[in-house]
């Protein structure tokens, strides 16, 4: 039995069947190396597997991309999906359904089983968080010296309350020695006293940058602390053991700074609320005296001449002026207390000096005023109004 020639097309038609039948490449998990990663303007993802000797060409359907993962070329992923062909270029590829950080399924098994045994010692009840003090004088931060984390929580503080002092306790926020450190900034604050509020917190990342912040060790630390702890670690979708331990989560940095400090303008409208309420409790207490005053009147009015109670009327009525007048002038005066106290914090702010075109000088977070601060060869940091600069003494003068 002679068979017919196949034209191209219906050759590459009939090994995409093939292919689309086949009970494994339908349904196949792949791992490899990311390369030639590329976001089309269609939204479509191309990229290739590889691995020592081969490589496959891979595509992700805009519909099924998770923009949260972070792929970048050379990242090791699982990739979920089937084997099909392009007809007209006649080369089969990996349609890829869903991707795994490698690594990611086995740290994921631990991080369940991690939150299933701190849940069942009780320690993300909400019998054991403590409340988040309304006016803090003092904010700990831990997270990098050198990410965003720390501007953004900056920018807010100045911006909102700017009488509350930062201090910053530098730390790795991945990597083998990251999780000691967060302990060891945990214990710091703690055993100093030095702070109301602690806020510990990174930017984004995959399960496997984040994993400092599931440790067993770091959430302790964070349980334990006798200071309010705010986690602010990664993105709104992110979630680690850190935030469930600890006393609030902030779903980012600048969230957390917003929730760890007052607003001045609302503390000027509450104060000028308070005294409000208090003027309008006086009179209305006044009107009721009076009320009672003309119930006395109707009730002695047979027995007595109603002149006897005209002076009482206007002893009242002069009372009642005399009060709301008092009152009018104590509104006035606390008003003009709050603008002036607003104003001062505003020039008392460390940081204002910096948008005048002036910056300050720190060494291990610690400013230098003199000279004699400094040596030859000492790292410092140089602050201005949109970062810092690190730089080396090579030489120093008096005046």
């Amino acid at each position: 039995m002679r068979i017919r020639a196949l034209d191209v097309t219906e050759l590459n038609e009939y090994i995409k069947r093939l292919l689309n039948d086949d009970p494994i490449l339908s349904n196949i998990k792949v791992r490899g190396e990311i390369s030639n990663f590329k976001v089309h303007s269609s939204g479509n993802v191309y990229l290739s597997l590889k691995d020592e000797n081969s490589k496959v060409n891979c595509m992700i359907h805009k519909n099924s991309f998770d923009k949260n993962l972070e792929l970048e070329d050379g990242k090791k992923i699982i990739a979920d999906g089937y084997i099909s062909s392009y007809i007209r270029g006649g080369v089969y590829q990996l349609y890829i359904r869903k991707i795994e950080i490698e690594g990611e399924g086995e740290l994921y098994r631990e991080f369940i089983k991690l939150k299933n045994k701190l849940e069942k010692e009780g320690l993300f009840d909400y019998e054991y968080k403590k409340q988040i003090p309304t006016f803090p004088k003092d904010i700990g931060v831990i997270t990098s010296p050198t990410g965003a984390v720390i501007k953004d929580i900056i920018n807010v503080v100045k911006r909102r309350y700017p009488k509350i002092n930062i201090k910053l306790y530098p730390v790795l926020v991945q990597g083998p020695r990251s999780k000691d450190n967060l302990v060891e900034a945990l214990e710091f604050f703690n055993k100093n006293k030095n702070v109301d509020i602690i806020i510990i917190g990174r930017g984004g990342g995959s399960l496997e940058e984040l994993w400092s912040f599931n440790e067993e060790s770091v959430a302790r630390a964070v349980f334990n602390s006798e200071i309010p702890v705010i986690s602010a670690v990664g993105h709104e979708t992110d979630f680690t053991i850190c935030d469930f331990v600890s006393d609030m989560r902030a779903p980012t940095p600048s969230a957390a700074a917003e929730i760890a400090t007052p607003n001045l303008m609302d503390i000027l409208n509450y104060q000028n609320n308070i005294l409000k309420a208090m003027k309008s409790s006086v009179i209305n207490t006044v009107n009721y005296q009076r009320q009672k005053l003309d119930s006395s009147i109707h009730r002695f009015i047979l027995y007595k001449e109603r002149s006897l109670f005209t002076d009482r009327y206007m002893e009242l009525d002069r009372y009642q002026e005399r009060i709301e007048n008092t009152m009018s002038l104590l509104l006035r005066e606390e008003r003009e207390k709050l603008n002036m106290f607003s104003n001062s914090m505003a020039n008392l702010n460390p940081f204002s000096v910096l948008e005048r075109g002036y910056s300050l000088a720190q060494k291990d977070n610690i400013l230098v005023s003199k000279v004699e601060d400094v040596s030859l060869g000492d790292k410092i940091d140089l602050m201005v109004s949109d970062g810092s600069i690190e730089c080396e003494v090579i030489n120093s003068r008096k005046k």
